[in-house]
């Protein structure tokens, strides 16, 4: 996925940022309808309905921009017919959709055998509400429902600084495999949940659609841009 030149993936965030991240429906019965998480006094996050699909693909394209936000919004739909749908949380306000998140079933290949799991992708936020902490409740959203469907581990492609700061961890240090190597190490992070289990470690694999429309990792220029960078950072080997 494209992004701001500072920042490798694309998950449209808080704070006015594009997060690294989610690399980036007819599966809402996965979906608890008691969920109801208060955003601020005028906004809610609740579980999108089947009808309002039109609105949350407008809102993942204002978010992810005219150049990332088609396949984005294609990529939501992909998700949804294949079934890898497992929740799909709405930001509401007065009744506008301002902001969404999902959570797409795929598998960790363990030595023992293959764990379902949930991938985070996309997060977005309407342009004219980033910075108002609707993207965070939106996480904590995610993470909460994740826990309620009994999946041990929570998977995401995203800015670390971003991340780490609201309970997320880098997956590789932890025995988790990223599923391409064109996802840079920091960028790979996990959320383990009360179900997770000290054998449930491996490659992450990700669903279909991911790769249907090649919303996985970065490709160059901005990888090898990236990647210069961080070798700029860390100096010259000893």
């Amino acid at each position: 996925m494209g992004q701001r030149e500072a920042e490798p993936l694309g998950c449209s965030g808080d704070d006015g940022d594009r997060h690294v991240g989610c690399l980036l429906g007819s599966s809402r019965q996965f979906v608890s309808r008691r969920l109801q998480v208060e955003v601020n006094f005028k906004s809610s996050v609740r579980p999108a309905e089947p009808g309002e699909t039109p609105a949350v693909h407008a809102a993942v394209e204002a978010a992810f921009g005219p150049e990332e936000g088609p396949t984005v919004a294609r990529l939501v739909g992909a998700l949804d017919a294949a079934g890898s749908t497992r929740a799909s949380l709405v930001a509401d306000l007065d009744g506008r959709i301002v902001g969404h998140v999902q959570l797409n079933r795929s598998w960790l290949d363990a030595r023992r055998s293959l764990v379902d799991v949930l991938v985070l992708s996309p997060l977005s936020v309407h342009p004219d509400h980033q910075g108002e902490g609707i993207g965070g409740q939106l996480l904590d959203a995610a993470v909460a429902e994740a826990e309620r469907l009994g999946a041990p581990a929570v998977f995401l492609e995203g800015d670390p600084g971003y991340y780490a700061a609201r309970g997320w961890s880098a997956a590789g240090p932890l025995g988790f495999v990223k599923p391409s190597a064109r996802i840079p190490d920091p960028a790979f992070q996990v959320v383990l949940l009360p179900a997770h289990q000290d054998w449930m470690r491996g490659a992450l694999v990700y669903c279909e659609p991911f790769w249907a429309l090649d919303c996985v990792g970065l490709r160059d220029p901005l990888l090898a841009r990236l990647e210069g960078a961080g070798a700029t950072e860390d100096g010259p080997p000893g």
